[in-house]
């Protein structure tokens, strides 16, 4: 990473730049605290461009049709350290200090960066020792400053410096004088931190939250330091968030699953390419334009092609583009494709990026589960498009109204952020005409008027309109509580990390049709945790039939019950049923819904509810 004064600061992986540190968002670094810039700040020279079609068209229906590229973020290669004021050490994701308040630990002034208070010291040898010192501390000799741990944000993606002065002086002050922040105590709670002015006025930091924050703040400024403009109306009311918190950035994220093109192999590769190869006019002036292209190297994999059947696959694609209109031509629906695939009679077996192979459903539970996939190699792209701040996006995902999507750049953006990852996975299938038995149970029914209650509770604290709208059904209650328990026995079995392990729920969107139901458990991630073959190994018909016993064994009793079983959604408002951490809750990186409806009685029997359970009782 490199500030704006080119300076060299640190180190970042780069699934950290869409997931965790993306544009907009604050690194907390050892010493010093940036903002990552927007895109156009960017260089863009080294990064490699990801191709994926299918997921770059549903970001441009979201941002446009001018984003041409999914851009990795920009590397540097080379086998040995980087040489300090070379080229290489150049490169990086541009970041600037942020917040520009820093405070001094030993004499406890509070001032600004270009106050001439402090001095930064780059150390292009050690650049995790950056830092900024207090020139002119009168009790230690150029201390390390460190940097002033509140700021101001809205819920319209506006960040900006925590307004100090404005907050000791309580509003507008013609005052220059000097502030100090400091605590009183041991606990360091809000109550005990005070900001104080020479002049004598000071203030608890207490009082910058809650409904008194809301007096005490003044209106959102409209800024934007991550592009560097502040130009806009903002009626929003500010609030205080601490530097470091969760909810300063949330990232609004699309992935999807490398898919077979319908053209094979040469497909695959026209697809990939496809931004050298849109352009060519007919097939006589083809070889023209692919000799060089070949020549360089641009094109690996196409010299094994003759040029007819390079322009038939060229001449293909264009139809197929040009048959879809724009509304339809890229669906949000990402798993309808990657469903087909999965339950394809002959599913494809020589495509780099997608191999799966079927095998038989455990003896046991084969009037349970109707099919089962290994993926043995899986391949996701992610795309940040966005982000926001104090809220999460999710809400959106409920039917609400979401949080407005902060910008990437001051204008609309040619390219977006993006990386892929692979791995491998299990694919289940259910089967319907047991889920459809399922659903026709008196208890079944009425356990999900009890879930339907608690999501209307849920929606209505919220003011979500209409109440009852949005909840996904039991099928994928069901199903989603099966891959989580399922997902807590992997991490225990496999080796892999919980984290790593991740989930893809394909049930039907109307909530109570059972054609469409299976679970997708797969590892993605961008180091070797993702491709150790441990999970495609477990999905062998004994060992996933072992593995299952398991994981229903350890959901019929929670170390939580009975508490844990007896929880009531309708009560409580909230959008699980019998499920906590020490059942059913997984890592956010692995859930796709947040831990949301959940409940652990429609898998097994539980000391609640004996009747709901869609498999038969396991004995420990």
């Amino acid at each position: 990473m490199s500030p704006i004064e080119q300076t060299r600061v640190g180190e970042l992986r780069p699934s950290q730049l869409l997931w965790s540190f993306g544009c907009g968002a604050l690194v907390d670094l050892p010493n010093i605290s940036v903002i990552v810039m927007g895109l156009d700040y960017w260089r863009t020279e080294r990064s490699i461009p990801i191709p994926e079609n299918r997921l770059l068209g549903a970001v441009q229906r979201v941002l446009g049709p001018q984003v041409a590229r999914l851009l990795a973020p920009p590397i540097v290669e080379t086998d040995g350290p980087i040489v300090p004021f070379s080229e290489e050490a150049r490169i990086g994701v541009p970041v600037n200090a942020f917040p520009r308040w820093l405070r001094c630990p030993i004499c406890q002034m509070l001032g600004k960066i270009d106050s001439g208070l402090f001095e930064l010291k780059p150390n292009p040898y050690r650049p995790d020792r950056t830092k900024f010192v207090h020139a002119n501390c009168n009790r230690a000799k150029r201390p390390i400053a460190v940097p002033a741990r509140f700021l101001a944000a809205c819920r319209n993606g506006h960040l900006d410096d925590f307004p100090w002065h404005w907050f000791v002086h309580r509003g507008y002050s013609d005052c220059r004088g000097r502030l100090t922040f400091y605590e009183i105590g041991a606990s360091l709670q809000t109550e005990n931190l005070w900001v104080e002015c020479t002049c004598e006025q000071k203030r608890p930091m207490s009082e910058a939250f809650g409904e008194r924050g809301q007096r005490a703040l003044p209106a959102c400024r409209g800024r934007h330091p991550q592009l560097g403009i502040s130009a806009e109306d903002c009626d929003e009311q500010v609030r205080a968030v601490l530097l470091g918190a969760s909810n300063s950035w949330f990232p609004v994220t699309m992935s999807v699953l490398s898919l077979p093109p319908k053209g094979g192999r040469l497909g695959k590769l026209v697809e990939d390419k496809w931004f050298l190869l849109k352009d060519i006019p007919s097939k006589d002036v083809l070889p023209l334009v692919l000799n060089p292209l070949l020549i360089s190297g641009q094109l690996p994999g196409f010299e094994e092609f003759e040029m007819v059947e390079i322009w038939e696959a060229i001449a293909e694609k264009r139809e197929q583009e040009a048959g879809e209109s724009g509304e339809e031509e890229y669906s949000f629906d990402f798993k309808t494709p990657e469903w087909e695939v999965l339950t394809s009679p002959t599913p494809p077996s020589d495509f780099p990026d997608f191999l799966v192979r079927k095998v038989d459903p455990p003896s046991k539970y084969a009037g349970y589960i109707k099919g089962v996939l290994l993926a043995e190699r899986l391949r996701e792209v992610n795309a940040l498009i966005g982000f926001t701040r104090v809220e999460p996006p999710d809400e959106g995902r409920e039917g609400g109204q979401p949080p407005p999507r902060a910008p990437l750049s001051r204008s609309q953006p040619q390219w977006v952020p993006a990386n892929e990852v692979r791995g491998e996975g299990i694919f289940l299938q259910f089967d319907p005409t047991k889920l459809e038995e399922w659903l026709s149970r008196n208890s079944v029914k009425g356990r999900e008027k009890e879930l339907i209650q608690g999501h209307r509770g849920w929606r209505s604290a919220r003011r979500l309109e209409p109440p009852e709208a949005n909840f996904p059904g039991m099928v994928y209650v069901l199903l989603h509580s099966i891959a989580h328990l399922l997902i807590r026995e992997l991490a225990l079995e496999c080796g892999y990390s919980a984290a790593s392990i991740r989930e893809r729920i394909y049930a039907s969107s109307s909530g109570t049709s059972v054609e469409k139901a299976g679970i997708l458990l797969y590892t993605a991630a961008p180091d070797s945790d993702g491709t150790l073959g441990g999970l495609v190994s477990l999905g062998r018909p004994g060992n996933l039939e072992k593995l299952i016993d398991q994981a229903l064994s350890r959901a019929n009793i929670c170390s939580s019950d009975p508490l844990c079983a007896e929880h009531e959604a309708a009560n409580d408002r909230t959008l699980h049923g019998a499920a906590c951490h020490a059942c059913l809750f997984v890592s956010e990186t692995s859930c796709e819904r947040g831990n949301r409806y959940l409940d652990r009685a429609t898998v097994v029997p539980t000391f609640q509810s004996e009747d709901v359970g869609f498999f038969e009782p396991v004995t420990p």
